[in-house]
């Protein structure tokens, strides 16, 4: 049976949005590498956080309407809340994500030692991740609905962690005849 991505985003969409909290294959590396990049939506920017680890497995990610530092502690919370915190971060040169991650020092969220870090030739792994990502949206020419960008966006996030081999889908890929949608299903079962 053949699937086209729309029908999987039409039946599979609400599931995208609570797939994307729960754990992934392996433990993560607690060096993360953070940015946010711009989404259109209709006559708005919208801003996808993401969060990598030093093997380039995707740690996290928040679809927001704003760019500032209620976002980004929204991002952290959420990325903290899945995974370990980190011991070094990497952030991207927008001041509302350093006041964001001192905050959350301050608050105990974050540990004091945590290292952060502002490098851009040290953000290339995130750089080259968002790029996978930005392949997909790109070409779309934007969203009318924020839900709707939210939910592709996580198919999308979800499809690169299968990709990166961050759930175990070995069981179920190996067996001959597999069918896409037995795939999805063993994924979201994970």
């Amino acid at each position: 049976m053949d699937l086209a991505i729309e029908s999987l985003n039409q039946w599979l969409g609400p599931i995208f949005l609570s797939c994307s909290t729960q754990s992934c294959h392996g433990s993560f590396c607690p060096y993360w590498f953070q940015k946010s990049c711009t989404i259109a939506e209709a006559l708005q920017w919208n801003y996808l956080y993401r969060a990598v680890d030093k093997q380039r497995r995707t740690v996290d990610f928040l679809l927001s309407k704003h760019r500032d530092k209620a976002a980004a502690i929204r991002f952290f919370r959420k990325a903290i809340g899945n995974h370990q915190a980190p011991e070094k971060v990497t952030l991207d040169g927008y001041e509302a994500t350093h006041r964001a991650v001192a905050e959350m020092k301050s608050e105990g969220v974050l540990p004091p030692q945590t290292e952060v870090r502002t490098n851009k030739y040290l953000n290339n792994l995130i750089e080259q991740d968002h790029r996978r990502i930005k392949q997909r949206y790109y070409p779309m020419l934007g969203f009318k609905k924020f839900g709707n960008a939210a939910v592709t966006l996580s198919g999308i996030e979800l499809a690169a962690k299968i990709k990166k081999e961050q759930f175990d889908t070995s069981t179920t890929v190996t067996q001959p005849g597999t069918t896409i949608l037995q795939v999805w299903e063993s994924v979201l079962a994970a």
